[in-house]
C-alpha cells in the first residue's frame, strides 16, 4: 500500500487519499511508526519484505523467492535442485522492431487459462532436467535439477515497457533454459487460449520469463521460536510457502486471486476460523501491489479502500468474540505508482496491543499513512524487530 506523494492527490499518497475509516478508527487505541523491511543491499522484493515482517532476518534465511513458492505448492526441493518463478508474460515488438516487456502478468490471465497453457508446454520438457508446475494466474514454477542459482535474473515487473533483450541475455548462459524459453514461445504463440485472448482484446501469454531462483532455505518455525502456531492466508504462493517454512498452516481460500476481484470475505472467514484453533494468523492482500505495478492510481486507491472495508472492518468486528486480541496492520514495501516497481523505503505500520482497550491513544480524526507514521518518531530498523515486539507486547522484556 505504501507509496510516494502525488500531485494529482494534492501531495498526498494513495494510502492517505483513500477512504479508510476502519483503520483510522483504530488509531485512537494504537501506535503508529515506520519499519525498514529491506536490509541494505538486498532487493526490495515481497519475499525479502514478508520474511522480515514474519520475524526472520533475510540476510540469514533468504535463498530466493521461488523456493518459497515451491513449498506452497507442495514441491519438495532436493538439495541440488533450483526453483525459478516462471511468469507467463506478454512481449510485444514495437514499431522500431524492439521487443518490449508489455505485461508481466499477461493481463492477469486466469488460472484456468494459465493451466491450459502449462499443459501445452509440458511436452517440450521431455528429456530435460526441468519440471514445470502450474500455479495461480500468471505465476508458475520451474524446477531445474542440478541447476544454477547464480544467474542474474530480473523480475519482469521491474522492466515494464522496457526492451526485454538486455535482461533476457542471461538465459543464453544456460543452453537448457534458453532452449526451454524458445520452445515455450513457439507453443504459446499460436495456442487457442492466446488466439481467444487476442480476439477478446486481452493480452496474450506469449512467452515465459524466469526469475527469483534459489535452493530450499532452512528456517526454524514460529513454534520453535515463540511457542505459537497459526495460519497464513494469501492468494500468492510466495506467502503461503513462507508460511510453510515458518510452520504456519497455508490456508487456500476459494476465489482468492491476488487481485481486485479476490474473495475478501472468504479470507476474513478463514482467518477467524483459524484463530478459534490457534494463536496467530497472517492475512496478506496483494491487490495494492498489483495496482502499483500497473501504475494505476485509481486501482490502487480502490484496492486500499477494499482492504479497509472488506478486510479490516469485518475482521475487527469478528475479533470482538476473543477476550484478548493483538493486531498489527502493516505494509511490506512501497510499490510507487510513479515507479511501477518495489522500492526499499521504510513503510508505515499500526500496532494495537489490546483491541479491547478503552484508553485513547491519539487523535481519532487522524488518517493512517506515511506522513503520520514518520511524524511519531517510532522508527524500527527491521521487520524482525517489529515482529519480536508484536510477539512480546505487554512483556517486561519487550523493548
Amino acid at each position: 500500500m505504501a507509496d510516494y506523494p502525488l500531485e494529482e492527490l494534492g501531495g498526498r499518497t494513495p494510502l492517505e487519499a483513500a477512504k479508510t475509516p476502519h483503520i483510522d478508527r483504530l488509531l485512537a487505541i494504537g501506535r503508529v511508526g515506520t519499519v525498514r523491511t529491506i536490509p541494505p543491499g538486498m532487493e526490495p522484493g515481497s519475499d525479502v519484505a514478508n520474511m522480515s515482517l514474519l520475524g526472520y532476518d533475510p540476510r540469514k534465511y533468504h535463498t530466493g523467492r521461488a523456493p518459497l513458492e515451491a513449498a506452497s505448492m507442495g514441491v519438495q526441493l532436493r538439495p541440488t535442485e533450483v526453483a525459478f518463478r516462471c511468469n507467463l508474460v506478454t512481449l510485444e515488438v514495437d514499431g522500431a522492431g524492439v521487443q518490449r516487456m508489455l505485461d508481466y502478468s499477461s493481463g492477469h490471465i486466469t488460472t484456468a487459462e494459465a493451466h491450459e497453457l502449462v499443459r501445452a508446454i509440458q511436452p517440450v520438457l521431455q528429456g530435460t532436467p526441468l519440471r514445470l508446475y502450474p500455479g495461480i494466474s500468471y505465476r508458475q514454477l520451474l524446477v531445474w535439477a542440478d541447476g544454477r542459482e547464480d544467474l542474474k535474473t530480473t523480475p519482469p515487473h521491474d522492466i515494464s515497457g522496457e526492451p526485454a533483450e538486455p535482461y533476457a541475455r542471461v538465459y543464453r548462459e544456460s543452453p537448457v533454459l534458453s532452449a526451454f524459453i524458445e520452445k515455450a514461445h513457439k507453443v504459446l504463440a499460436h495456442h487457442p487460449v492466446n488466439r481467444d485472448r487476442d480476439a477478446a482484446g486481452k493480452r496474450p501469454a506469449n512467452a515465459v520469463w524466469l526469475w527469483g531462483q534459489g535452493k530450499a532455505p532452512s528456517m526454524p518455525t514460529l513454534k520453535e521460536r515463540y511457542g505459537i502456531g497459526g495460519a497464513m492466508i494469501s492468494a500468492v504462493d510466495l506467502l503461503k510457502g513462507l508460511g510453510v517454512y515458518a510452520g504456519l498452516d497455508p490456508i487456500s481460500v476459494p476465489g482468492a486471486t491476488g487481485y481486485l476481484d479476490t474473495n475478501y470475505a472468504g479470507k476474513v472467514s478463514a482467518a477467524i476460523e483459524a484463530l478459534t484453533r490457534d494463536d496467530f494468523v497472517y492475512v496478506h492482500i496483494e491487490a495494492p501491489d498489483e495496482a502499483g505495478h500497473e501504475g494505476s492510481l485509481s486501482k490502487k486507491v480502490e484496492a486500499i479502500e477494499a482492504f479497509d472495508e472488506k478486510v479490516v472492518g469485518p475482521m475487527v468486528e469478528h475479533l470482538g468474540r476473543f477476550s484478548k486480541v493483538r493486531l498489527l496492520i502493516e505494509t511490506d514495501h512501497p510499490t510507487p505508482i510513479s515507479k511501477r516497481t518495489h522500492v526499499a523505503d521504510p513503510v508505515p505500520f499500526l500496532l494495537i496491543e489490546d483491541l479491547h482497550s478503552k484508553k485513547p491513544g491519539r487523535d481519532a480524526v487522524a488518517t493512517f499513512g506515511e506522513t503520520l507514521a514518520r511524524s511519531t518518531g517510532w522508527r524500527l530498523e527491521s521487520g524482525e524487530e517489529l515482529f519480536d515486539y508484536f510477539m512480546k507486547c505487554g512483556a517486561e522484556d519487550a523493548f
